[in-house]
């Protein structure tokens, strides 16, 4: 995966098109959730059951940059996906034009829990062309969760350790990027019943999740952003919880509307691309966004080497 190129011009006029017609831009989860719930299911492009995604060098992409996006999606947090999708052209702007990071290849998903969603998980692929448009745009909706401040974060994280490969790391060394945008904590363990069950794995030992994100981390470059947008956004465990896991790479984001540049922003310093002061200059000042991005980062130093 991951041909071709984005077009701001495509996008665009698909976007007119949804309008004129008047179909909502997910409207995989509209029409699915006014189905019975039992029937509830990712659709087939997300579909992690003993799925594998790769993120591959090419002519078009010589030097491909695989960059994944994971989205909660219970409760309100459904509106971070909607949110993104709106900022794509923004987006690739500043990856592509402003040459934060070589040939971007970005993917998609989407978390629940596994204890009592219908859809704990759903996976894309790595794209590079309007196709990552297509792909968010498919993403359920669910809304649900368990209530018990957890989600299964760490089956996501274990899918990518385990059923992802990128030309990045085999032949070049460098790490992706992961960015995980939710407002609770992982599972206290990841149970070997949800790998079978939702990544149809043969695994019968429960994962301990600080070793699978110390894992993990060797290979990505891991980031935790805290949108405000539940009373999770103060909660003192919720940062410890990740802080102890990840370090600095947990971020606490004020305004949602800004994780498309927090993002762009985090991967340009992180490749050495560009300094904050830049990156921020790129971004339209006027809606206030290079100032959240701004304390974001000047908060919790994210993009400091170690």
């Amino acid at each position: 995966m991951g041909s071709g190129h984005w077009s701001t011009g495509d996008y665009e006029a698909q976007e007119a098109y949804r309008r004129a017609r008047g179909i909502d831009d997910f409207q995989y989860s509209a029409t699915t959730r006014r189905t019975d719930p039992r029937l509830w299911r990712a659709a087939p492009e997300l579909e992690p059951f003993r799925a594998f995604r790769e993120s591959r060098d090419s002519a078009e992409h010589p030097h491909s940059t695989p960059i994944a996006v994971l989205f909660d999606v219970t409760g309100s947090m459904g509106e971070v996906p909607m949110h993104l999708q709106q900022q794509l052209p923004a987006l690739l702007r500043l990856l592509v034009d402003g040459r934060y990071a070589p040939d971007p290849q970005i993917l998609f998903g989407a978390i629940g829990d596994a204890d009592s969603d219908r859809v704990p998980l759903q996976i894309g692929q790595f794209e590079s062309d309007n196709r990552m448009d297509e792909q968010l745009r498919l993403i359920f909706l669910e809304g649900c969760g368990g209530g018990q401040q957890s989600e299964s974060y760490d089956l996501a994280a274990w899918f990518f350790l385990h059923r992802v490969a990128t030309d990045a790391w085999e032949h070049r060394g460098r790490k992706g990027y992961l960015f995980i945008i939710g407002d609770e904590m992982n599972k206290p363990i990841l149970k070997a019943r949800h790998l079978r069950e939702v990544l149809g794995t043969q695994e019968r030992e429960d994962v301990n999740v600080a070793t699978l994100y110390a894992k993990l981390q060797e290979r990505w470059n891991v980031y935790f952003v805290l949108p405000r947008m539940t009373s999770y956004w103060q909660d003192p465990k919720i940062e410890r919880h990740w802080r102890a896991l990840l370090g600095q790479r947990f971020l606490r984001l004020e305004d949602p509307r800004a994780v498309s540049a927090l993002i762009a922003v985090t991967i340009g310093v992180e490749e050495g691309t560009i300094d904050i002061s830049a990156a921020l200059d790129d971004i339209d000042g006027t809606t206030g966004t290079a100032a959240v991005v701004r304390r974001a980062l000047n908060r919790d130093a994210p993009c400091q080497r170690r």
